[in-house]
């Protein structure tokens, strides 16, 4: 595995061949001439030439060591499976991730939902390949939240005007695409009804700030939170709402892979082992076939609150 650092900062054993769909509701690339860091050839990966390099971009959600540790296991096996060299390249934010996919510097991309619309809003010809599977719920979609502080008085998404609140990146589905649909069905704007708003970044960062008093309240997912009770960092937190279920985000591919090299890589993600850490951060139950229209609904969500190109710029 090689994971280049940013100039800045930071399933099952068998082909799971069957596909979900909801009604609700990333970046490998085959660059010619594009020489990533070198690689050891192991016994069971045999490296590719630079031109079938692949660079996938990952959208940062944890600090950089727990999200290199996390892509780890994931990289090996695709490795394995696919015989040749693959690259994990760890975003400086959510918009680095597609600008890599937009400029042709990575050729897939694991990131959320929404960024999959901003690739598409800016032109890059790309298509969902797979989703993970969440190990919760054994299906393919997930649940945003917000979180308050348990000696709050906030109980309801209308005791948030006049607060501080804090999301995590405009172009993340649960940390703040979905938590704002909600608001503005209750008639709260974030920008004219809260005290102060703020972006954290990453879903740890986000945290941080509530746990440091800084806000009020935060978006997150429910994976998040859960996995912040086992870690007994929620111990003074308490969820005041939760979406209805998310499709997972899809695992974005460029159109112009060869197909024979798209077919080894559904075939790569889809025999993942039950256990391996979906790199947005949730347990993962391996991974499930999805298409384009699995996530029209979100994009009608972003057209319906006037998201559309916004989070982009």
């Amino acid at each position: 595995m090689s994971l280049r650092k940013t100039t800045i900062f930071p399933a099952s054993a068998g082909l799971q061949l069957c596909r979900f769909r909801w009604g609700y509701l990333l970046a490998i690339a085959l660059l010619p001439g594009c020489t990533p860091s070198p690689k050891k050839s192991s016994p069971t990966s045999a490296v590719s030439s630079p031109e079938t390099v692949l660079r996938i971009s990952v959208q940062p959600t944890q600090d950089r060591a727990e999200q290199e540790r996390m892509i780890a296991p994931l990289d090996a096996h695709l490795e394995k499976v696919l015989g040749q060299q693959v690259d994990f390249i760890i975003a400086k934010d959510y918009q680095d991730s597609v600008n890599m996919l937009v400029d042709r510097r990575t050729n897939a991309l694991y990131g959320g939902v929404v960024s999959y619309f901003e690739a598409l809003e800016r032109g890059a010809k790309v298509i969902p390949l797979v989703a993970p599977i969440d190990a919760g719920t054994v299906r393919p979609w997930y649940r945003s939240c917000l979180v308050v502080a348990a000696n709050s008085s906030i109980k309801t998404l209308k005791d948030l005007k006049g607060k501080r609140v804090a999301f995590v990146n405009p172009s993340s589905t649960s940390g703040y695409l979905m938590p704002v649909a909600a608001l503005k069905q209750e008639g709260i704007d974030p920008d004219r009804n809260f005290a102060k708003v703020v972006f954290g970044g990453t879903h740890a960062e986000t945290e941080a700030l509530l746990a440091a008093n800084r806000v009020d309240a935060i978006a997150t997912n429910l994976a998040t939170y859960n996995q912040w009770q086992k870690e007994s960092k929620a111990e003074n937190a308490r969820m005041i709402w939760q979406s209805d279920p998310v499709p997972h985000a899809p695992i974005l591919v460029s159109s112009d892979i060869p197909p024979e090299l798209l077919e080894k890589l559904k075939e790569a993600f889809l025999t993942t082992p039950t256990g391996i850490k979906d790199l947005m951060g949730a347990k993962s139950a391996g991974y499930t076939l999805v298409e384009a229209e699995d996530y029209e609904s979100i994009g009608e969500l972003r057209r319906q609150i006037n998201l559309s190109g916004e989070s982009s710029q």
